[in-house]
């Protein structure tokens, strides 16, 4: 595996994750990373589906730091664990982001379309009365409002998460469909210096390709676009690095030649 970072991790301080800390980081060092960044869940103002949920993606920040300083310390010399956090981006609440990100020294920050308008593509009533294509199209709409509307972070992560949940899934989906919203969106993320997230968590959803697709990533680099960092959104120890073969295939068919790993929000590049 010529891919020794993931920079896409939950564990228990994530709402949808129950794995500990300790055991992420002992699976990362097995499969022979050299590097993990832990990017827990923080969406504020989600839309939760039950009342009981309510919090479940508000990050506890400070237990979080406290638990991976403790990591740091403890596998010193085995593994480099870097502080990262994954925002769910919506325009409305941009300032409470902008205030958050600076609020703390992460090394990398991933942005995500968590929700789409206030709806969370998760759930079947995102695409009830209509196509996956309509569906999606609202999606990736509101991905090129939340790049217009808040700018600290590093990557955008799986650019294309929606078509993981539609009806067909990525069964009749291709960029040329989206192929104007897609280039304004790349075109955003160059313009503004950010890179783009392969994520291979698109396995676990028997799609046919990873997130974004292969097409995606290949008009990214033709666009002038050169940051890329290849994440698994492991949730669970035994997905950590999973598919990171094929991320690396895909990177270089598309013409990289590099992968990048942030520290104190500075990309440094490894080669492919």
């Amino acid at each position: 595996m010529t891919i020794k970072a993931d920079l896409h991790l939950h564990t228990s301080f994530s709402g949808d994750s129950t794995a500990p800390m300790e055991e992420m980081i002992l699976a990362g060092i097995a499969r022979g990373l050299e590097t993990m960044c832990i990017t827990e869940h923080m969406d504020p103002d989600y839309v939760y589906a039950n009342p009981e949920e309510e919090g479940t993606f508000e990050l506890n920040t400070d237990s979080y730091l406290y638990e991976l300083i403790r990591c740091k310390e403890k596998y010193a010399g085995k593994i480099k664990l870097l502080f990262g956090v994954e925002l769910g981006v919506q325009p409305h609440i941009r300032r409470r982001l902008a205030l958050y990100a600076k609020s703390y020294d992460f090394d990398f920050i991933i942005a995500s379309s968590h929700l789409c308008n206030q709806r969370d593509p998760y759930y079947p009533d995102f695409y009830k009365g209509r196509s996956d294509e309509e569906a999606y199209l609202e999606y990736f709409t509101s991905v090129l409002d939340n790049l217009k509307a808040f700018e600290n972070y590093d990557v955008y992560g799986h650019l294309d998460y929606v078509v993981r949940y539609g009806k067909a899934k990525d069964d009749n989906y291709c960029y040329d469909m989206y192929k104007d919203i897609f280039d304004r969106i790349l075109e955003t993320l160059i313009a503004k210096g950010k890179g783009l997230e392969v994520n291979t968590g698109a396995i676990g959803y028997q799609l046919k390709e990873l997130n974004p697709c292969t097409e995606i990533l290949k008009r990214y680099k033709e666009l002038g676009g050169e940051i890329v960092t290849i994440g698994s959104d492991a949730h669970a120890p035994e997905d950590i690095a999973r598919g990171f073969d094929r991320a690396g295939e895909i990177l270089c068919q598309c013409g990289f030649k590099y992968y990048a790993v942030f520290e104190n929000r500075l990309p440094e590049f490894h080669r492919l």
